[in-house]
């Protein structure tokens, strides 16, 4: 058998609160690096709704023997999608950001 540690500490890394997300520390991130990161979570988001979408719209297409037009994936799923989750993106780590600026003056 063995014991669990006396002090508290786990060996564990953090994965909420405080600036962190699955271990990584996003409170630390600079303006740059943030703006980066929230960009690329967007595209990141749009091009996986979007092929989401298209095969939602490939299968409906097959059972149904309809024509749906594949350009509403990108308009209607794709886009909103993708800017919901570059404006997240943005407020939380920019967020982070001023609140790190605040806390160093």
């Amino acid at each position: 058998m063995t014991q669990g540690s006396q002090n508290g500490s786990s060996a564990s890394p953090r994965t909420f609160g405080a600036g962190y997300l699955f271990g990584v520390p996003l409170g630390d991130l600079g303006w740059f690096t943030s703006l980066l990161m929230s960009f690329a979570l967007g595209f990141a988001a749009f091009f996986a709704a979007t092929f989401c979408a298209i095969l939602g719209i490939l299968f409906y297409n097959t059972a149904t023997q309809r024509s749906v037009d594949f350009s509403l994936t990108y308009t209607r799923v794709g886009l909103p999608v993708g800017v919901l989750v570059l404006l997240v993106a943005l407020s939380y780590l920019g967020t982070l950001w001023i609140r790190r600026q605040l806390r160093k003056s």
